[in-house]
């Protein structure tokens, strides 16, 4: 089976931990290493959550690297009333004999482009800020990402304001830098994100599962279900990812995207210019520092949802169709 090199950038909360369970489960992902940065809770925990994942995949070793202890500019702002204080749902999972890679995110991202002899997308699930650092301290390398496909910004309406995805309003200055870097960009925001989720009863069928990626996946549904008070429970994040591998199921086009970096109420906000062609061209966009971005408007939400669950699922015995 051909696969995808990727690099997972991420501030793993619960979203994150589904994104990160299936991309290091898939047989056609070749997870090259993982860069946690501040963002749903703080670096200490991104890490610590992050190689707890891993063990649950069932992972061989996969090179994890701290990166930045807050935005570009400002404070950080965590969504422990989503996450939990730990940032995975306060479920007392046990701390993980992994060791953390010894550099820092930016050079760790810098080693793995460097040293790939495949085509390398980065896929950020988290506030941009390592990957503006290493845009801005390693140009040279930067030319050679293939894509970054995030996870971050809407078309329409926020979640962390009334304009602004968390992503994107944790660190509005690391996002325009990451925006107008040139390299090729796929938007997976808010107008899709909610959409795959999974039901409390398909949640206890995974808890069943002899597979511990399956009961992993299943008990952080179920504590995400507990803490929101909503069935089905967003699979959040993953969405990004599986777009990576599976882009017919995706519905995407590309429009011109600016990020709010003002002090104003619409700070973060991922500006997405999706007027018709005839109105573009009587009245162009006036927007200072737009970039054309591939966003993503639609997609198969019951495909999308299938294999997740498949791949969680695919080490058990007793699997699940």
């Amino acid at each position: 089976m051909e696969k995808t090199s990727i690099i997972l950038d991420v501030d793993t909360g619960i979203d994150d931990a589904f994104a990160v369970l299936f991309a290091a489960t898939h047989p056609a992902i070749n997870l090259l290493g993982i860069t946690c940065v501040d963002g749903n809770t703080n670096i200490d925990n991104v890490v610590a959550n992050t190689l707890k994942v891993l063990d649950a995949a069932q992972s061989p070793d996969i090179p994890v690297a701290r990166g930045a202890l807050r935005p570009l500019l400002g404070e950080s702002q965590y969504a422990e009333y989503v996450h939990g204080a730990d940032g995975m749902g306060d479920l007392g999972i046990a701390p993980s004999s992994r060791k953390v890679d010894p550099r820092s995110a930016v050079e760790l991202l810098r080693d793995l482009i460097e040293n790939s002899s495949e085509p390398v997308t980065i896929v950020p699930l988290a506030p941009l800020t390592n990957i503006a650092l290493f845009l801005r301290a390693f140009p040279e390398t930067a030319k050679k990402i293939h894509r970054i496909v995030l996870m971050g910004g809407s078309a329409s309406a926020g979640n962390a304001t009334a304009t602004a995805e968390f992503n994107i309003w944790h660190d509005p200055e690391a996002a325009a830098i990451v925006f107008q870097s040139g390299v090729p960009i796929t938007m997976y925001g808010l107008d899709v994100f909610m959409r795959p989720g999974i039901t409390r009863e398909q949640a206890l069928e995974l808890k069943r599962s002899d597979s511990k990626s399956a009961q992993f996946g299943g008990d952080l549904a179920l504590a995400f279900m507990e803490r929101l008070g909503v069935s089905p429970i967003t699979l959040g994040d993953y969405g990004a990812v599986a777009s990576v591998i599976r882009p017919e199921l995706f519905t995407t086009a590309m429009f011109d995207v600016v990020v709010d970096t003002s002090a104003g109420p619409a700070r973060g906000q991922t500006i997405v210019d999706r007027r018709d062609a005839f109105l573009r061209e009587l009245e162009p966009i006036d927007l200072e520092d737009s970039a054309k971005v591939r966003v993503t408007l639609d997609l198969d939400v019951d495909a999308v949802v299938k294999l997740w669950l498949e791949t969680v699922n695919s080490k058990a015995k007793n699997y699940l169709s």
